[in-house]
């Protein structure tokens, strides 16, 4: 194999598709970037057996061929490259990757090739999203879900799509986010998928960098594909059933009220500074007006009043200083409605506006 290529276009692809390269994996080859070189096109791929990504990059291909090398270490090597043409040729005999640009050559030791497996493509059968609609969606519920690896139904996101409608739900059972986005035009299919958060994120980086105005879906058995131009990520299904969270949604609430989203994020930020230790952030509604407070032992604690338009008997509630103020954050929309039964029952955020974003948490009992 030998192909010529610019070292930006080169860089460019092989930052795209390095992310989805092997930190931890007992098979040394998914550490590895596979270059293939055929029919006078040049593509990257990288996985981790989870995510995979592939891109293709221009390139003047003088002999096909296919070779893996060490991801992070390609990608190092191309960072310092000095001039912008980049020559890359697979010398069999001694097992290695010459790498050469102006006055430079490395030579890069290759990994087994056999190894490298196999990353699905895309059916016939694909549902075109608008890419916007789609990256915002993500940005709003991702971080809702859970990180924890024992629980792995919750790591997911649970994306719908039908009609003219998106919707995404995540959860890690303390807290749970549903945007709902409406389209401007109806959708050729129907979807329904739980995908790792994590593979949505990574794809959400990719289409905006790539300025993208649709990403297709393409949903397998037990796999999902997104193409983003040239870019393919595929991605496992999340294993296990997806909550049924309308069933978490509570169908009455004692108070509603409608408040300043900006207003309200900027006191929390503040007053979260000293709930440190896993300490709660103290929500104190009275006739008119809100107290936000936290207190943590020996370090110190904060309080701060805001106007809202609460009625009734007194009510405080605790949350999670961190959770709370991602849904405040997520709404984003410039008035937010706080739903609120009781200070053992969990509360509710929603964007104002038909914005379209709820987010349910729940709270944490306080020491009186």
């Amino acid at each position: 194999m030998k192909l010529v290529l610019s070292r930006e276009s080169f860089l460019d692809r092989l930052g795209v598709v390095a992310r989805g390269v092997s930190t931890r994996s007992a098979i040394q080859t998914l550490s590895g970037v596979l270059l293939t070189a055929e029919a006078g096109a040049a593509e990257l791929q990288a996985t981790d057996t989870e995510l995979g990504i592939r891109a293709g990059v221009e390139a003047s291909v003088e002999r096909d061929g296919s070779v893996v090398v060490p991801g992070r270490l390609l990608l190092d090597v191309a960072r310092s490259l000095p001039a912008d043409s980049v020559t890359i040729e697979y010398r069999a005999s001694e097992q290695d990757v010459e790498v050469k640009s102006g006055s430079a050559t490395f030579h890069l030791r290759t990994l087994p090739l056999e190894d490298f497996p196999k990353l699905p493509a895309a059916t016939d059968s694909t549902v075109s999203v608008p890419a916007a609609a789609f990256i915002e969606t993500v940005d709003r519920v991702a971080r809702s879900a859970s990180r924890d690896e024992t629980r792995p139904h919750l790591t997911g996101v649970l994306v719908t799509a039908a009609g003219s409608t998106l919707r995404m739900v995540a959860t890690d059972s303390y807290r749970l986010s549903v945007k709902e986005t409406q389209l401007e035009a109806a959708l050729s299919g129907e979807l329904e998928v739980n995908v790792p958060a994590r593979t949505l994120q990574e794809l959400s980086r990719i289409a905006s960098a790539a300025g993208a105005d649709a990403i297709s879906v393409s949903a397998l058995e037990n796999q999902v594909v997104f193409t983003v131009g040239d870019i393919v990520l595929s991605s496992r299904l999340v294993e296990g059933r997806f909550p049924n969270y309308q069933q978490l949604l509570p169908e009455a609430y004692e108070h509603e009220l409608r408040v300043d989203r900006g207003e309200l994020l900027e006191v929390v930020r503040r007053v979260s500074l000293l709930a440190q230790k896993n300490a709660p952030l103290k929500l104190a509604f009275g006739e008119g007006q809100l107290e936000v407070s936290a207190q943590t032992p020996d370090i110190g604690e904060a309080s701060e009043s805001l106007p809202v338009p609460f009625n009734g008997e007194p009510l405080a509630i605790g949350f999670n200083p961190e959770f709370f103020r991602d849904g405040l954050d997520s709404a984003e929309t410039d008035e937010i409605v706080l739903k609120l039964i009781s200070p053992l029952r969990p509360g509710l955020i929603q964007s104002g506006a038909d914005g379209g974003f709820i987010y349910l948490v729940m709270p944490i009992r306080l020491n009186v």
